[in-house]
């Protein structure tokens, strides 16, 4: 029990109107057990509204004393001959009450959690900081804490106390700026959030930046979420996830919106409602296994406010959303993924975060977690703020979050999301409009610091999980590790492939000779970080059209043209990444408020495209060459690269051992018969697939499954084939 040595019986006049008007910065100086001079305890307690308050003891619940009414409404005091363990028996004009006095409890964090709390090195604070159910003196309830160090009150409210500031203030530990309070009797499932108390007055509520639940949207409150009850059963993907995640793996991604890649319809055909988690996995994983793909990625399952920010504006950066379900339906979802040998990768935002006022925006009446500054902490592009991450506070709280998915959830991978706005400072604006760093440079040296920090981190802490990052720019050495000057990130999107790539196949065919260097100059680059090829979201909004729907042609070239493109995609070095819907040649871009077009696979040209994406994941992780040395240029041999005339591409890709592949292209729709290609060795060559067999719906042109080769040089190899070239269409061949 916490009693102080206050020596006066009653308050003065400058107190009883600071707790009238809910703007006492020490509740705990004023409330709560404190001791006489005569040796007795005098018991104060706030509780506006209430019609009278007793003093019972807590072991037998008799009367120790009835409550006088003080010198404002809803003060009561009592005084005690002796310190006692007590409870507050009160009269509401709703009820009855029985309750502990939150004032009488001594403070919660400890020393240890709030100086690495200040320092930004605690890496739990999910796990301390928030609203955390707890059993103090033998009491049951739950302990609030929350960051705001220019406040001048802050307050626990929610349905328990109406709402209202007044009755559950709390103690500001002043070396960290953080406020707490036990509030006795609650637990996991309570709604809550905070008031505060800025220098200009009362904010809008705030809801916990820490949270770990949340209510649905359009509701914004907190909820009290208890430790995550989940049985893991994945320990054989945790124990092999390092090996699967080598460099020279095969790594495979379908990435996904959860609420609209399948859902429940109504009798109208519309969006009746989402699938929880566990009704997600009993649909996704089957699919996600026929279809060959190593890993899903998530795009952000942070709880967001709006839906239509697809989670890239987010506010809970602890707290999965509630669309879909609770933590356990996420964990057991995760599970299932891992019990069929699936990665999750979530996507991840440190860069920014939206100025909806329940939310981090000024939390505490000043610029928090963002910087104070426009030209610093405003995203002119996005409508929102920017992280502050030169702040330790603001730093550790951003590495707690990547940690609580990692460690918590069992995450595979972060995806970070738009890397390039957090690395420089003049990132989509004009001359004058941004804030030089500390040298007169246009880096932001402290979000280069803290991604650092966090890959240095999360190696430590996560060992084997990846942190890929989104980055359109060519700073060097994204994916170099720290100690050789690079962010240290695993991967890197391979933006530039991914936006020449997809300028060359919406080109005609017969203008494509005029852009022949579009489809090959990623090789100049393709070694200089470690890449995945992204065909992601972006890709299939705005505007921008479908996959299918980018592909010039009629509908049998635009399916050929497709096929080509989705093969080329899988040849080429550098892991994968596609965008659910494009495995099937969905025509109608991507809207998050509907489910994919399913229907489609009723037609044998969806099916066939769907069916190439299956076997192309097959042979990627079945053949050596195609993956093990994906981020080696040992891996990979031009044969032709210069044939713009006919449109015609040739290379071979290596495994370490050796063995070869070779992958032809032809994107005309012309055939191209006897076309003769260098090889290297081997009398039989075996076609292992044709993006135009009539499998996939193609003209089935070939070589009939094998082909001979013959004593003739070519392209610098000792013997060659004479290949007949589908129309708009890949060859993959490997020596018998």
């Amino acid at each position: 029990m916490n009693v102080s040595t206050r020596e006066n019986g009653g308050l003065g006049q400058r107190d009883l109107d600071a707790l009238a008007r809910a703007e006492h910065a020490d509740p705990f100086a004023v409330l709560g057990p404190h001791t006489d001079p005569a040796g007795g305890v005098t018991i104060r307690a706030y509780l506006p509204n209430a019609l009278g308050a007793r003093v019972l003891a807590r072991d037998d619940q008799r009367v120790l004393a009835d409550m006088q009414p003080g010198a404002i409404p809803g003060l009561f005091t009592a005084r005690l001959n002796e310190a006692l363990p007590y409870q507050l028996h009160i009269n509401w004009a709703g009820g009855e009450q029985v309750t502990e006095d939150p004032y009488s409890f001594g403070p919660q964090l400890g020393d240890i959690d709030l100086h690495l709390f200040a320092e930004g090195n605690h890496r739990d604070l999910a796990g301390r900081f928030g609203a955390q159910p707890a059993q103090v003196d033998g009491v049951d309830g739950v302990c609030f804490s929350v960051w705001a160090p220019n406040a001048r009150r802050v307050s626990v409210v929610g349905e328990f106390n109406n709402w209202d500031g007044r009755r559950h203030p709390m103690r500001l530990r002043h070396g960290a700026g953080v406020w707490e309070l036990f509030i006795p009797r609650l637990g996991v499932g309570e709604t809550y959030k905070f008031e505060v108390l800025g220098k200009d007055g009362i904010l809008p509520l705030k809801a916990d930046p820490l949270a770990r639940a949340t209510e649905l949207p359009p509701s914004t409150a907190s909820k009290v979420a208890g430790a995550l009850a989940h049985e893991w059963r994945d320990q054989q993907w945790m124990d092999e996830r390092a090996q699967r995640h080598a460099y020279g793996a095969p790594l495979s991604i379908y990435e996904l919106h959860p609420g609209s890649w399948r859902c429940e319809l109504d009798e109208a055909g519309e969006v009746g409602r989402f699938y929880n988690w566990r009704e997600l996995a009993e649909r996704l994983v089957p699919y996600v296994q026929e279809l060959g793909f190593t890993h899903i990625e998530l795009l952000p399952i942070m709880e967001h406010p709006f839906g239509g920010s697809w989670g890239y504006q987010p506010l809970s950066m602890f707290a999965p959303t509630s669309r879909y379900g609770t933590a356990e339906d996420f964990a057991a979802f995760i599970d299932a993924c891992h019990q069929a040998r699936i990665g999750v990768i979530l996507d991840w935002v440190p860069a920014h975060f939206p100025t909806d006022e329940h939310g981090l925006a000024r939390f505490d009446g000043t610029a928090l977690y963002e910087y104070d500054n426009p030209f610093e902490g405003y995203h002119q592009d996005w409508n929102t703020l920017i992280y502050n991450l030169g702040r330790n506070e603001v730093r550790g709280f951003m590495m707690a979050s990547a940690l609580h998915w990692l460690k918590h959830f069992h995450i595979d991978g972060l995806r970070v999301d738009a890397v390039a706005s957090m690395l420089y400072r003049d990132y989509s604006r004009k001359a004058g409009e941004w804030v030089p760093n500390r040298h007169g440079g246009r880096e932001n040296l402290e979000a280069i610091d803290f991604i650092r920090h966090l890959n240095g981190v999360a190696a430590h802490e996560a060992p084997g999980a990846l942190i890929i990052a989104e980055e359109s720019t060519a700073w060097p050495g994204v994916s170099k590790p720290t100690e050789e000057g690079g962010l240290g990130f695993h991967y890197k999107w391979n933006m530039g492939w991914m936006h020449d790539s997809l300028s060359y196949i919406q080109n005609d065919p017969v203008h494509r000779a005029h852009h022949h260097n579009e489809m090959s100059f990623s090789l100049v680059y393709a070694y200089s970080e470690h890449f995945i090829l992204p065909i992601s979201h972006d890709e299939v909004v705005h505007g921008k059209r479908s996959l299918i729907d980018k592909m010039p042609g009629d509908r049998w070239q635009k399916f050929a043209n497709l096929r080509a493109y989705l093969a080329f995609m899988w040849m080429h070095p550098g892991k994968k990444l596609l965008f659910m819907g494009c495995e099937f040649g969905q025509w109608r871009e991507w809207n998050h408020d509907h489910q994919l077009d399913w229907y489609l696979l009723q037609y044998p040209e969806h099916q066939g495209v769907q069916r190439l994406v299956g076997d192309l994941n097959r042979l990627y992780r079945d053949v050596p060459a195609l993956h093990e040395q994906d981020c080696k240029p040992e891996g990979f041999q031009w044969l032709i690269g210069d044939d713009a005339q006919n449109s015609v591409f040739a290379w071979l890709r290596w495994s370490s051992a050796g063995e070869p592949v070779l992958v032809v292209a032809n994107f005309t729709p012309v055939v191209r018969e006897g076309y003769r290609i260098g090889v290297p060795f081997g009398a039989q060559w075996q076609e292992l697939l044709n993006s135009d067999a009539e499998a996939y719906a193609g003209s089935n042109v070939g070589n009939m499954g094998t082909v001979a080769s013959q004593q003739t040089p070519c392209h610098g190899q000792p013997l060659s084939l004479a290949l007949n070239l589908p129309p708009l269409a890949i060859l993959v061949l490997k020596p018998v």
